[in-house]
């Protein structure tokens, strides 16, 4: 019998992720399942982003056109943007679709803190998608620029919209011949402008723990100097020892950046005058 292969993508220098077996039985919680199954999902997973930020990495564009979706390639050898079906278009869900080519993946990258994104072939010698103001899509250029730049806007449904610098939208258009083609012109977003995305689950996660750092900034310093002795202090009897310094002072010193340090002064001051 012949060995089967796995057909995921995987990217050089991916580590491969073991499956944790369950040890809970039947009766483990329902979160515990739920983490055990995000474990199990793999750093590979294809998955759909639920908003912008998430569009980051390897990236697997198509589109449900009619009457087989395609993907949106990348021909390393012709230099051009191909418009393929995809294999066994139905053989499974349209949701359920990941590659099984390099050529059918793009590398999204940003700059932190940017709404634009830049789509870079995953193959070949690594050339931007771009759009000219004429609406012309190519991805024939090496370095990046305003025309290389695009907002992804996640719509309701889930699926994609990607907005040029000249705030019109990708659309998949039929030429002459039948022949499909991305333009960049599109006013309104229809079906034409719809696609679907995927990227790898751990991007995906990259996303939600930065987001996290950024709500987790620490907030400004308190000017509450008396609840803050009373966790603090370790001296006075248990008493909440506070300062006389006035509150015009501790605000003046918030704005000047130095609130922490006024502090510190005014209770050492305190403590010097209390057992001298």
């Amino acid at each position: 019998m012949a060995d089967v292969r796995s057909t995921k993508l995987k990217f050089k220098g991916d580590k491969t992720k073991k499956k944790r077996k369950r040890e809970d039985g039947e009766g483990g919680s329902s979160s515990r399942r739920r983490r055990t199954d995000a474990d199990d999902q793999g750093d590979e997973t294809w998955v759909q982003p639920s908003q912008p930020a998430e569009i980051r990495g390897p990236t697997f564009i198509y589109h449900p056109s009619d009457p087989a979706p395609i993907s949106v390639n990348f021909d390393a050898t012709r230099n051009r943007i191909m418009l393929l079906p995809l294999a066994d278009a139905g053989a499974d869900d349209l949701l359920a679709r990941t590659p099984g080519d390099i050529a059918q993946v793009w590398v999204t990258t940003r700059v932190s803190g940017a709404t634009t994104v830049n789509l870079r072939t995953g193959t070949g010698e690594g050339k931007f998608l771009s759009c000219d103001k004429h609406g012309l899509v190519s991805a024939d250029r090496e370095a990046r620029g305003p025309q290389e730049e695009w907002t992804p806007v996640v719509l309701a449904d889930g699926m994609v919209a990607f907005m040029s610098v000249y705030e019109k939208y990708l659309a998949v258009d039929e030429v002459a011949g039948g022949q499909l083609q991305l333009r960049g012109d599109s006013e309104t977003v229809g079906f034409a402008e719809r696609f679907y995305v995927k990227v790898q689950s751990k991007y995906k996660r990259e996303a939600h723990e930065e987001e996290k750092k950024k709500e987790g900034k620490l907030a400004e310093p308190s000017m509450d100097e008396a609840n803050t002795n009373k966790i603090y202090q370790a001296w006075g009897a248990g008493k909440s020892v506070v300062s006389g310094v006035d509150s015009k002072d501790l605000k003046r010193a918030r704005k000047e950046g130095r609130l922490a340090e006024k502090l510190l002064d005014q209770r050492s001051k305190l403590k010097s005058d209390r057992f001298c």
